[in-house]
């Protein structure tokens, strides 16, 4: 801890505000997940809704898939502030409103719906704010900064709502929560650079639409890059569904699951995340993606091991713990490589994109993969998922190229046709 205090220290004074507000940014983000996908459900369930009303939530889902139809309009009307202001506002209202009515009215879902949407909206207007803000050099330990505060964002929404709400009951914590999103806006409204106005295309709202789009296809070595979008956290995404699953059948017990895989986990998740943002700005861009995807792959190899017969509970926790820390550190590199790719004056618009286009890879995925352990069991399922990283790493060079290819700052021309990249980083 020390040595990380001394290395954020060590910043740029600028630089270090910068992270310090990417830090309540994104722990403004992951609080409304962690709310809606872990302690909602809890609470519904302790007042009797039946299950299949609790499993209609996942439709929540919708609202960060359909980002794009929305994230032009965050980048071409108003401030970036504006938009984050607007979503915080309207998440402290549905939240009240949650925890206030019976949980049995059929107003209830619409609701939660209409949480998930003020929570996406933050998404885009955060995200593409945070592309505006920093500078290249600092896409590394911003990213780190913010896969870090996310988590520990979903921690305090989730979990940590529940256990308080032991204590309090569960509506005094969905009021607190609610209190905690009128801070957060007011820390935004008061933070003098979070009201910097938003690069802008100054074309017209279809072109709004079209010009992301078209922008990211015209790009150098694109038949490379979407790809590699889809398939660099495949492994992750293919394995992970399954490792509660492994826990359960290996004869765990509920409190070894909740201590080692998840709270134990979510710590060396977030030590890799914030040490994969320093090494993506040691090493730069390029190596970061070699050096810290392989570990991210390697990782799944320990999990092959540990489900061998006759492997006892320590491989099963060094597999854990390695799993977590390395995830952290290629994800880190892999937010920085989104960012990369996107345009400031588009930011919101292109990240959603390339979010929402790593977000299929990941739910497909998820879904093949009980059919993948129930065939061949745990053990060779986990070493298949290593393989899965392979075609990624095929990609890379060409992937690589198309970054060269980008400058570090954009013209911005009213005509868009005329802003394009060029040169190298």
């Amino acid at each position: 801890m020390t040595s990380k205090y001394h290395a954020f220290s060590t910043l740029p004074r600028q630089t270090r505000n910068k992270l310090l507000l990417v830090a309540l940014l994104y722990l403004a983000e992951g609080l409304p997940f962690g709310f809606i996908y872990i302690a909602l459900p809890v609470y519904l369930r302790t007042q009797g809704v039946d299950l299949v009303r609790i499993g209609l939530l996942s439709l929540a889902g919708l609202a960060w898939t359909l980002k794009p139809l929305w994230a032009p309009l965050v980048d071409r009307y108003g401030r970036k502030y504006h938009w984050m202001l607007a979503a915080l506002f309207g998440l402290w209202a549905t939240v009240s409103l949650l925890a206030g009515i019976n949980p049995q009215s059929a107003f209830y879902l619409p609701l939660v719906l209409l949480m998930a949407f003020f929570s996406a909206t933050l998404d885009i207007a955060v995200d593409g704010y945070t592309i505006e803000l920093l500078d290249e050099e600092e896409l590394g330990p911003g990213n780190g900064v913010r896969v870090s505060a996310y988590r520990v964002a979903l921690i305090v929404s989730g979990g940590g709502l529940v256990a308080v709400s032991q204590l309090w009951g569960f509506k005094p914590t969905f009021w607190a929560l609610g209190l905690g999103f009128i801070i957060l806006a007011t820390a935004i409204f008061l933070w003098p650079s979070c009201k910097r106005p938003s690069p802008k295309q100054g074309t017209s709202l279809l072109t709004a639409y079209v010009e992301p789009w078209r922008d990211l296809l015209s790009r150098p070595y694109i038949w490379a890059v979407i790809p590699f979008v889809l398939l660099f956290k495949l492994p992750d995404a293919m394995m992970g569904p399954m490792i509660y699953p492994f826990w359960v059948d290996r004869g765990f017990s509920r409190a070894e699951i909740g201590l080692i895989s998840g709270s134990l986990g979510t710590i060396f998740s977030i030590w890799g995340s914030l040490l994969g943002g320093w090494l993506t700005k040691l090493l730069g861009l390029s190596k970061a993606l070699w050096t810290l995807g392989a570990a991210q792959a390697l990782s799944n190899l320990g999990y092959a091991y540990a489900a061998l017969p006759h492997r006892g509970h320590l491989a099963v926790y060094l597999a854990s713990v390695t799993e977590s820390f390395t995830g952290g550190l290629g994800t880190a590199a892999f937010l920085a490589f989104l960012m990369r790719l996107c345009r400031k004056e588009m930011s919101a618009s292109q990240y959603a994109l390339l979010a929402t286009l790593f977000s299929f890879s990941r739910t497909l995925a998820g879904a093949l993969s009980g059919f993948g352990a129930e065939r061949w069991g745990y053990a060779t399922f986990f070493f298949y998922t290593f393989l899965l990283a392979f075609p990624a790493f095929f990609l890379l060079p060409w992937v690589l190229k198309s970054l060269q290819s980008q400058t570090k700052t954009v013209t911005i021309s009213p005509n868009p046709s005329k802003n394009r990249q060029g040169g190298e980083n």
